[in-house]
């Protein structure tokens, strides 16, 4: 099931989005991003529909997956 990123409170979606950030990391070849940095760039790719918010009920997780992703 989605969730609207403007459904959550402010610190309801940056949890969502560091915990996402730090899973995955901050280097990205020759170039190393801050954490806000790369949290600001989620957000905006949350704001354009790039991305979506995907809360998984039955193991009760958020995951943050590409728009043209399947659920």
């Amino acid at each position: 099931m989605d969730i609207p990123y403007t459904e959550l409170s402010d610190d309801a979606l940056r949890a969502i989005i560091e915990e996402y950030v730090t899973r995955e990391g901050t280097e990205y070849g020759a170039v190393a991003y801050s954490l806000e940095s790369k949290v600001e760039q989620v957000k905006r790719q949350l704001q354009v529909g790039e991305v979506r918010i995907n809360y998984d009920a039955e193991n009760q997780t958020c995951h943050l997956v590409r728009a043209d992703q399947g659920s």
